[in-house]
């Protein structure tokens, strides 16, 4: 059966097991027995980096995936890790395929989610009314409505939720948000965001079934489709498989390296809790790249290809990618790290641009102490958001949610970012779940 997406329909989709409390507040320097306890959802090549961060600093009492040898290895990972180094926890890991038997344990108190796209949100949503607090890999939804949806379902049930949107917790990013924050290039002009090609329709030929998968599962709330080891991969494969490209799982590139790049363009221009206001699609029919979001003060973000993401102000230039550095005012070069063939480090680099020019910076961005996982666990213990919240993960997904929807439908759209609703009668509601998404039964 389909049904078609509505705001109810969704929500009980997402509301399927009943609200449980967290047993206490947690600190990464606690002892195994009252360490922050969690679950992992998607058990694929980005959840192995991220269960190895998480091992360390909280204690994994289950893995759940629709696939039999990722799941059967994620569960060997964990009891391994925990056998030999006892001071971080006792093996005895739990595997599921079904995601809300594992939300359903009172015993776990957060979740780990790195499902593909399509499945962010509705498991999102489930942990939330379950109580646990949640990291949720990026993009954090599949659809400007699931963003909405994510945004209150966190405040109703004051959870933690933090987005997977690391580039935020990279001193290179921060340093160079800091700067176009406080000045130090003039007015922003407009940024460049170098990621690729939008989503597109699925059109894989149908494969022999990989044994051991619940293909059902894996395609959950997507519509019923013939198995392809594109989407999901056979065996315990290493390679980032290529649901991202397909807009029933994914969003392309758009929502894969432009959840990345966005977000910080929405940093730099201090729009976390805003956006947007009008979207263009590119002047050339059937252009891949060269859509454009437009804020409320003229600035331009840019989709293009060049250097990462790529800040212009009216007196100096800010490019800044992971582990590159370049920022300039008129003809000089203040600090710049590209290459090896630069000199010196880019920490070298980063620690002179906020020793001389940001040492009395009245914009002072939010600072990690370790890293992307560790905020999560300091948050999850003091209660306090931590650096890429729901909102921030929200409203960065919808930005690209509105790149793709100019390239599909190849018209101008009028936002209003306040309430996330097409403006001055633009745009069509439906394409608020991008017209393709109906949440099978």
């Amino acid at each position: 059966m389909i049904m078609k997406t509505s705001r109810r329909t969704f929500m009980k989709a997402a509301a399927t097991v009943p609200l449980i409390l967290p047993s206490s507040l947690w600190a990464a320097e606690t002892s195994p027995n009252s360490r922050l306890t969690m679950g992992f959802i998607g058990m694929g090549v980005q959840s192995r980096g991220l269960l190895n961060q998480f091992m360390y600093r909280s204690q994994v009492l289950a893995v759940c995936d629709v696939d039999t040898t990722r799941r059967e290895d994620a569960k060997k990972r964990v009891d391994d890790f925990y056998t030999n180094n006892p001071t971080y926890g006792k093996p005895g890991c739990a595997t599921y395929i079904d995601f809300e038997e594992l939300l359903a344990r009172k015993d776990i108190d957060a979740v780990c989610i790195a499902t593909p796209d399509h499945w962010h949100a509705l498991i999102t949503l489930a942990a939330l009314k379950a109580g646990k607090d949640v990291y949720c890999e990026k993009p954090l939804t599949h659809c400007i409505s699931e963003s909405v949806e994510v945004m209150k379902a966190v405040a109703d049930n004051k959870r933690i939720l933090q987005t997977g949107s690391m580039q935020r917790s990279s001193r290179e990013f921060r340093v160079a948000c800091e700067l176009a924050r406080n000045g130090m290039i003039g007015k922003i002009e407009s940024i460049e965001c170098s990621f690729g090609d939008p989503g597109r329709p699925c059109n894989l030929a149908e494969e022999a079934m990989e044994p051991g998968l619940d293909w059902n599962r894996w395609l959950g709330p997507a519509a019923m489709r013939p198995y392809s080891s594109v989407l999901s991969p056979r065996g315990l494969h290493s390679h980032w498989a290529d649901w991202r490209a397909y807009r029933e799982f994914g969003g392309g590139m758009v929502c894969d390296w432009g959840a990345h790049h966005l977000d910080i363009a929405q940093w730099a221009l201090g729009r976390d809790d805003s956006g947007p206001v009008e979207v263009l699609p590119p002047e050339t029919q059937n252009a891949r790249r060269g859509a454009c979001l437009v804020y409320d003060d003229g600035i331009r973000v840019h989709h293009k290809n060049g250097f990462g993401v790529d800040i212009f102000g009216s007196e100096g230039r800010i490019q800044v990618n992971r582990g590159q550095f370049n920022f300039t005012r008129g003809e000089e070069t203040i600090a710049r790290f590209t290459r090896r063939e630069d000199g010196g480090t880019l920490e070298s680099k980063l620690t002179m641009v906020e020793r001389d020019i940001l040492k009395d910076a009245k914009v002072q961005l939010y600072r990690v102490r370790e890293n992307h996982v560790a905020d999560f666990i300091e948050a999850v213990g003091t209660r306090k958001k931590p650096i890429t919240h729901e909102g921030v993960g929200a409203r960065s997904a919808i930005c690209c949610h509105l790149v793709n929807l100019v390239y599909y439908h190849r018209q101008s759209i009028k936002w209003n970012p306040a309430d996330c609703t097409f403006a001055e009668g633009s745009g069509d509601p439906a394409w608020l779940n991008d017209s393709r998404r109906d949440y099978r039964a």
